[in-house]
């Protein structure tokens, strides 16, 4: 059922084929045959008149004899073999005088009683047996021949028309051939387009009904640069984002699931202990307190993905103004103040001017910066210093923050941006993380149109390096 439309194509392909070829055997044969019917008449007519001028004519004007009827014999029988008909001198009562077809003979003149040049109408030919004097179809033209302006008898030239139909034939031939080649040349042109278009969109056809019911390894395999190729290497290369894409949707679906019945399960373990008084009264502040911590990991995981989303459906609208980058951290900074000073880590702020104007979204950037300093903090080790940094380069501010924490291992430096990715695949050392952190930063820096990159050695630290657009100021 899938060929249906193209085998169609195929057989009325075909039937034109031979609808031409009858088209040519049925109306162009007449044609030709009338043409050359027309053609052949018009010479003969022009000959049978010069035959009358300058042959004939002579006879009426003397005495008639046999000498003069055997003079124009003898030039007919000539002519008959040049123009490979016959010719005849017939007088006006239909009496043959003269036939280059057989020998002279003055005594047997043969007598055509029904003769009537009006039978011509306004043609100077006509088409038959000629009153029953031949067995085959003859073209027949009569020239008259006068003499003091009236006419004396006819010259006629009898042409069979088999030779017209020879010739008709002949010429169809040629044009039978011709089409032939042309049809042949054609079915050759489909043959191509066959494999090399209807083939591979057959293949790409059945390679989309497998990506539309889910099956993203199908291979299809259509080589070339043409734009069939370019097509199914785009095919490909979806067929291939869509596969990450499931799996990366089944991941996710697996980490938020654990990541929010972790907590959940707390949750509801030392509420039910605190109600049934499986927990004495002055164990439940701490176990409250608990509670309380999931309850916070909760609402930081639903806002991290609310976050997430709002830049998956692109929906999220930046607030960009100008506005001095060096202040901004210093803000984030000593949000940080009481956790560093109670782990004894100290943070170094390095500014290549005192004041650094960027165009940005404020409030997404000192997100950016909270999430940076935080995952910063949260993998340094006691007594360490925190480097935030910021310099000018070819109107892009560069910010980064280096720390002296465990680091990132080499395998896990291109997950690091995917969402609920932890380097630790436990899961169980950074109880407070979701995993989001990276990602949000990821996608604010991107719906800036900037970049980010990180740069880590395991044991010695990681820097988180991002860009901003400067701006100028007034006093510049």
């Amino acid at each position: 059922m899938k060929h249906s439309l193209y085998l169609k194509f195929i057989l009325a392909y075909i039937i034109f084929g031979f609808l031409s070829f009858f088209t040519i055997a049925v109306f162009s044969s007449q044609m030709t045959l009338n043409y050359l019917t027309e053609k052949e008449a018009e010479d003969l007519y022009r000959e049978a008149n010069y035959i009358s001028s300058n042959f004939v004519r002579n006879y009426y004007s003397d005495a008639a004899d046999s000498r003069s009827l055997a003079t124009i014999h003898s030039h007919f029988q000539a002519l008959d073999t040049y123009l490979d008909a016959d010719i005849w001198l017939m007088n006006t009562d239909g009496t043959v005088l003269v036939n280059s077809a057989g020998n002279y003979s003055s005594e047997s003149a043969t007598v055509i009683e029904d003769f009537d040049p009006t039978d011509m109408g306004s043609n100077y030919y006509m088409i038959g047996d000629f009153y029953g004097m031949f067995r085959e179809n003859t073209l027949s033209v009569a020239a008259p021949v006068t003499y003091n302006f009236k006419p004396r008898g006819y010259v006629l030239i009898h042409l069979p028309m088999s030779v017209l139909t020879g010739e008709r034939d002949a010429l169809l031939n040629i044009t039978y051939m011709t089409l032939l080649f042309i049809f042949a040349f054609s079915l050759l042109v489909l043959g191509v387009f066959t494999f090399a278009v209807y083939r591979p969109l057959l293949k790409i056809t059945s390679a989309a009904r497998q990506y539309a019911e889910g099956n993203f390894s199908y291979a299809l395999e259509i080589a070339g640069e043409d734009e069939i190729g370019q097509l199914a290497a785009t095919l490909n290369y979806m067929a291939h984002e869509l596969g990450e894409t499931d799996e990366y949707q089944k991941k996710f679906v697996a980490n938020i699931s654990h990541d929010f019945r972790s907590p959940l399960t707390s949750i509801k373990g030392y509420v039910e202990a605190i109600l049934d008084g499986t927990i004495p009264a002055e164990m439940q502040e701490k176990y409250l307190k608990i509670v309380l911590m999931e309850t916070e990991r909760l609402n930081k995981l639903t806002s991290g993905l609310l976050t997430l989303n709002s830049f998956d459906t692109k929906k999220n609208r930046l607030d960009i103004t100008d506005f001095d980058i060096n202040a901004v951290i210093k803000d984030t900074v000593s949000s940080f103040e009481g956790r560093c000073t109670a782990r004894h880590i100290s943070m170094e702020l390095l500014f290549d001017a005192r004041q650094q104007f960027v165009s940005a979204d404020m409030g997404k950037i000192q997100q950016v910066m909270y999430n940076l300093l935080d995952n910063a903090i949260k993998f340094s080790p006691d007594n360490s210093v925190i480097t935030i940094e910021t310099t000018l380069r070819h109107e892009k501010v560069f910010i980064s923050v280096k720390d002296q924490g465990i680091g990132i291992p080499r395998e896990s430096m291109k997950k690091i941006w995917e969402r609920f990715y932890k380097t630790d695949t436990s899961r169980g050392k950074d109880k407070k993380g979701t995993g989001l952190g990276l990602s949000i930063v990821k996608e604010i820096i991107a719906s800036h149109g900037e970049h980010i990159n990180a740069i880590s050695t395991e044991g010695v630290g990681t820097e988180f390096i991002f860009t901003l657009p400067r701006v100028h100021t007034e006093e510049e």
